[in-house]
């Protein structure tokens, strides 16, 4: 036998088969034709047929296809910007009417929804004792001044006597000790007069006092308008000690009325004076009642981490259909285009399929030193179309995408002014009814 031959597998180089001649001669067959087997052609065939049936069962089973966008006009029109805040309707001036001193309520005047005038009695306090009083401090008044002419009188005669000892001192017919008692007793009646003038003057402040204070035992009305509330019944005792207990609330005409919204800290810096604004209440879903900014407040309100900044809205109610306390929805105008370039906000936020990596009717790439198409049924799937990370200010620069052909073309322009809808190309190249694509029907698998 000949000489076996050994094949390294750790060998990298190629194997050269044993020499025809040699194998001839060992079989006793002499020099023999090399060829390939009939069997190797078949398989080689029957392979190039399976690897198709392949390519077409992968192809029907959902291979990568090209997306389909979905585009909408570029348009010209109007743009309102609005900004959307929430309150509650309140009289334009509205009084919490109440008592000044204690007391037993006599009787009540008015109810709830009377029309009231300035100066009207809506409650009467008892006033036995406030009237005791006044009578008191009259009688007090009197026996001052009773006392005022007792003392004039006293000073007058002590004013008569050091004259009349001075005049006997000149002569040295009174000692000197004499005449300084004299004037000494002169100048105590003059202080007792400027004393009993004084007890008139509080006797006077007493009386004022106390007939003030039966004065208040009727409680008037401090302005035009009408009770919204009566919070006393005849026969109840007030205690005015610390704080005025509240009988009354009253509000003005309600003809005018104020509406204050808290507005977001985000939307505040749009907001302005005398801004055109509308809203609605629960009360009448379908109708909404205009307003007009006449106050914008520097205080901030804070709630659960949210801060908001209040502004008043003045509101016309002559038919009444609005009430204090009422829950409204107010949107405020903050800005208007007459006729402007429009393009939806779906358009500032898409991105088509790989920024254009796989598009219809682009072929994709295999791996690298193969020829193009030969993997495509291989190659990864688009992703998904992905929003932009954020959407440009006002002023700003944004990318939008448009058809070419079938491909995906950017252009780029500077946004103005948006709402929820749409927002405002102050320049770029976009004219009104050309295709802008905002979104993809399916998503590529």
């Amino acid at each position: 036998m000949p000489d076996t031959y050994r094949i390294n597998m750790n060998d990298s180089t190629s194997i050269s088969p044993p020499p025809a001649a040699d194998v001839a001669n060992t079989i006793g067959l002499g020099r023999v034709k090399t060829k390939i087997p009939k069997i190797e052609k078949k398989w080689l065939i029957g392979g190039a047929v399976a690897l198709v049936v392949l390519i077409v069962v992968i192809r029907s089973m959902g291979g990568p296809a090209a997306p389909k966008f979905i585009s909408a006009d570029v348009m010209q029109g109007g743009l309102t910007v609005t900004v959307t805040a929430t309150g509650q309707l309140q009289p334009r001036n509205q009084v919490d009417v109440g008592a000044e001193i204690s007391g037993q309520i006599e009787s009540v005047a008015v109810d709830f929804n009377d029309r009231v005038t300035q100066g009207q009695a809506l409650a009467v306090m008892d006033t036995d004792n406030l009237k005791a009083k006044v009578l008191q401090a009259r009688a007090s008044l009197a026996s001052a001044r009773a006392k005022l002419e007792e003392t004039r009188a006293t000073a007058l005669e002590a004013k008569t006597k050091v004259g009349r000892v001075r005049d006997l001192n000149t002569r040295g017919n009174a000692s000197k000790q004499e005449l300084d008692a004299a004037e000494a007793a002169d100048a105590r009646a003059r202080a007792t007069v400027a004393s009993a003038d004084a007890q008139i003057a509080v006797a006077n402040a007493n009386l004022a006092t106390d007939e003030t204070n039966l004065a208040k035992a009727e409680i008037k009305s401090p302005i035009n308008g009408v009770v919204l509330s009566r919070k006393v019944e005849p026969g109840q005792v007030v205690a005015a000690t610390f704080q005025t207990p509240v009988l009354f609330q009253l509000a003005e005409d309600l003809k005018v009325m104020e509406l204050i919204v808290d507005v977001d800290e985000a939307d505040i810096g749009q907001v302005k004076d005398n801004q055109p604004s509308t809203f609605t209440v629960d009360a009448y879903p379908d109708r909404q009642f205009p307003a007009t900014i006449t106050q914008v407040r520097f205080a901030p309100k804070s709630a659960e981490g949210v801060v908001t900044y209040q502004a008043l809205l003045a509101v016309e109610n002559n038919d009444l259909f609005l009430r204090p306390g009422m829950t409204a929805t107010a949107i405020i105008t903050t800005a208007t285009r007459g006729d402007a370039i429009l393009v939806p906000n779906a358009a500032l936020r898409f991105v088509p399929p790989g920024m254009g990596a796989m598009v219809a009717g682009e072929r994709s790439m295999g791996p690298p030193g193969q020829p193009p198409g030969l993997f495509r049924i291989f190659a990864p799937p688009p992703e998904a179309a992905k929003p932009a990370a954020a959407t440009a200010r006002q002023g700003g620069m944004q990318r939008v995408w448009v058809l070419d052909g079938n491909t995906p073309k950017p252009v780029d322009v500077k946004v103005g002014l948006t709402d929820s809808l749409n927002t405002e190309v102050a320049s770029g190249a976009l004219k009104p009814g050309q295709k802008i694509l905002i979104g993809l029907d399916r998503p590529a698998k």
